[in-house]
């Protein structure tokens, strides 16, 4: 998808308050429960627009990038970045790489998950979210070193599972403190929300 594109900084793949957000996503949902979707709606806390993913199953309710399941990302970038809310249910996701012996791996990140396992194709792994909103950068790079002793080459599939609010998801080409980052890759919190947290 992005293989022959120029890459440098950030390459932002989901944006909640674009016109058609989830335009490179597919969207999967379980009909079974009443409680599934995927939606945007304004989220209270920042009183913006974000992308809200729930079910009370969070392997069947998820968005997938690309939407077509026969495409790749082919982003080389090797920062992950998410802005994501904490709604303190079961959320995890997932990103399939490339690496430098042509063999396609995945990494989960799991909130519901206590112990890390490194299985020849799938890497899982905890994650502690803060309350309420967070960034979370995810150096694929580093994670495929240590993880398998290989390099990183580049990002197949992002998928996003139940329970969360999505504000952002990119990829850049290094860690960048909060200054550095442009406005638009920030998280802006309403004035009246800051003044109350210091």
């Amino acid at each position: 998808m992005f293989r022959n594109t120029f890459q440098s900084g950030f390459l932002s793949i989901l944006y909640s308050i674009g016109n058609k957000p989830l335009q490179l996503w597919h969207i999967e949902t379980d009909s079974k429960h009443e409680q599934n979707h995927v939606t945007r709606l304004t989220d209270e806390d920042i009183h913006s627009l974000v992308i809200e993913i729930m079910s009370p199953n969070v392997s069947t309710t998820y968005i997938t990038c690309p939407a077509q399941l026969n495409r790749t990302l082919g982003i080389k970038l090797p920062i992950l970045v998410l802005i994501v809310k904490n709604l303190k249910k079961y959320f995890t996701f997932e990103v399939q790489i490339l690496d430098d012996k042509n063999v396609k791996r995945r990494f989960r990140a799991s909130n519901f998950q206590a112990v890390t396992r490194v299985k020849p194709y799938i890497c899982t792994m905890p994650m502690r979210l803060d309350d309420d909103w967070n960034q979370i950068q995810f150096n694929l790079a580093d994670f495929t070193r240590r993880a398998y002793s290989t390099n990183y080459v580049e990002t197949l599939r992002v998928q996003i599972h139940a329970n969360c609010r999505l504000r952002r998801i990119y990829f850049a080409d290094r860690v960048y403190a909060e200054e550095e980052l442009p406005p638009e890759m920030k998280l802006w919190l309403p004035v009246d929300r800051q003044d109350r947290q210091e």
